[in-house]
């Protein structure tokens, strides 16, 4: 953790979720239901007990301020973990930066849960329902949204927003005669989002796959025997035994070859359990050497070679696979 990193997870999931409000448009009407004005309602960041001060402070907003009712503000309140939702944390996601080339990697991200209030001022209950109305239709009880989380690798998650509930009050201040009203909607909300951790450049990509499939160890499996001191040279195909003789061997096989430079003797066909303390006998050269040491050489059946199609394929493109198998 002393690597610093700082994708802006929260920071983009709070736009995000402020972004879905602006630009809400308010029309009041006259009496004859003929338009009277058309207000865009300014939204902030910021929580209700700032603005119901300020309104408090000054209930005819007389003062020479940039601020005018109606107006929304919204507030993170809270995160928490969100178990329901983890992945698997081994899991890497790739992406080629778009203007340098380099190839980055990056573990899946952790679930997290933000909690949030929207928050709408309004003078009457006509500005308040309208503003309302256009909201709440969206919500079923959730919309989801889009959010380019990181765009070095091109990760765009899709965030839930789901509406948890829905209250307004009303407070009035000043004399009776001449009370100021003050109608505040609450609406609280839950993004289903995702914190990420850092990225590591320059992360290798695998382009080609490549899957060798062997027979099993059985008794026409082949076993190299690195032979040691003794004398003669086997014969192809003759049968070699441990032990007095060939009918009474403790073990038996078939030499498939002799590699007399390396002094190593192929073997298929294997009965019984060689020991490295007797000799290997030829049936019919009489050949006869120690071994040190002995490993299997299974027979390859395929070969399964997977690639991308087409060749020239990155981290970012569309791709599909092109799988070439033989068989031997």
């Amino acid at each position: 953790m002393a690597n610093t990193f700082y994708n802006r997870s929260i920071r983009k999931t709070i736009v995000a979720f402020g972004n879905i409000f602006d630009n809400i448009t308010l029309v009041r009407y006259n009496q004859d239901l003929s338009e009277q004005e058309r207000v865009i309602v300014p939204i902030a960041y910021a929580s209700k007990e700032r603005y119901v001060m300020r309104l408090e402070g000054d209930p005819d907003l007389d003062k020479k301020v940039q601020i005018t009712l109606p107006r929304m503000s919204f507030e993170m309140n809270g995160i928490s973990y969100d178990a329901s939702r983890k992945q698997n944390t081994n899991i890497k996601n790739y992406g080629q930066n778009p203007t340098t080339g380099v190839i980055s990697a990056q573990y899946n991200p952790v679930p997290y849960n933000f909690d949030f209030s929207l928050y709408v001022y309004v003078r009457n209950i006509e500005d308040g329902t309208q503003i309302i109305e256009h909201i709440l239709p969206y919500f079923t009880p959730d919309y989801t949204i889009k959010v380019n989380m990181i765009p070095e690798l091109g990760i765009v998650k899709e965030l839930p927003i789901v509406l948890e509930s829905t209250n307004y009050e009303v407070e009035y201040e000043g004399p009776r005669e001449n009370d100021t009203r003050l109608i505040i909607w609450t609406l609280n909300f839950t993004v289903k989002g995702y914190i990420f951790g850092p990225t590591a450049p320059n992360s290798s990509i695998i382009k080609t796959s490549i899957t060798n499939m062997f027979s099993g160890i059985d008794e026409n499996s082949t076993v190299v025997f690195n032979m040691a001191s003794g004398n003669g040279v086997y014969q192809r195909n003759e049968i070699v035994y441990q032990g007095y003789s060939i009918n009474t061997s403790t073990a038996s096989g078939k030499v498939v070859d002799w590699n007399t430079g390396n002094n190593e003797l192929y073997l298929t066909g294997l009965q019984g359990n060689f020991v490295s303390t007797h000799p290997i006998i030829g049936a019919t050269t009489n050949t006869s050497r120690l071994f040190n040491s002995y490993q299997v050489a299974p027979f390859e059946l395929a070969k399964i070679v997977v690639t991308p199609n087409p060749p020239t394929a990155n981290a970012n493109s569309n791709y599909t696979y092109t799988t070439t198998i033989t068989e031997y």
